[in-house]
């Protein structure tokens, strides 16, 4: 697949080695309700446009699924990299370590797994849901995304209601970590766009049983 993505100034100054930064003083705490959270900082993975470029060209695949009394295409190209497989980028094993020592002593355990999402363009979304399919429906967990490519919007909102949705725009090399109960009493979703954009890649870090 070729990219209409646009390389950041950044990286371009910055030339073409990857480099993941310390992740300690640097990221921002939204406390949320019924104790969930969200940390946040934009640009922490610098030469993420040689990433992006890699992550287009792996092997995506396409999904159906049964809604209701039909069966309808994924709306986003789909890659789940399990615990024993290589990251197709040596700056994703970086990252994925950054986390596991940030977050060891609050999570007591480590992020194991990648799940992928490719968003064509912004036609591409998913819906309204929360990673509760696991040990997330009933624990505390984490789950750590990097954004690549075009910026969209995640957006957040607690299943309680009573709360205003919460909007991030993540952009080329972002990072979030939804934490505390966040899976299991926020829901989060990628809306659609009529905006034109590029291609968008979503990787999201895991610990294992939390899908």
């Amino acid at each position: 697949m070729t990219s209409a993505y646009q390389p950041s100034m950044f990286d371009l100054m910055s030339g073409p080695a990857e480099a993941v930064a310390s992740l300690t003083g640097r990221l921002t705490r939204h406390r949320l309700t019924a104790g969930a959270w969200v940390d946040v900082l934009p640009g922490w993975l610098h030469g993420s446009d040689a990433v992006f470029e890699t992550l287009l060209g792996i092997d995506w695949r396409a999904e159906r699924r049964k809604m209701y009394d039909d069966v309808v295409d994924v709306p986003r190209l789909l890659r789940w990299f399990g615990p024993r497989e290589h990251l197709p980028h040596p700056a994703l094993t970086a990252a994925r370590a950054e986390l596991n020592r940030h977050y060891a002593e609050e999570l007591g355990e480590e992020f194991v797994t990648a799940g992928m999402c490719l968003y064509r363009d912004g036609r591409d979304s998913v819906a309204w849901h929360g990673d509760t399919l696991g040990r997330s429906a009933t624990e505390d967990t984490m789950v750590a995304i990097v954004s690549f490519g075009s910026p969209r919007n995640l957006v957040l909102r607690p299943r309680a209601g009573g709360h205003e949705t919460l909007r991030f725009p993540l952009g080329h090399g972002d990072l979030i970590v939804m934490g505390g109960s966040c899976q299991r009493t926020w829901e989060h979703a990628v809306p659609k766009t009529a905006k034109p954009v590029g291609p968008r890649v979503s990787v999201q870090f895991r610990p294992a049983g939390v899908a």
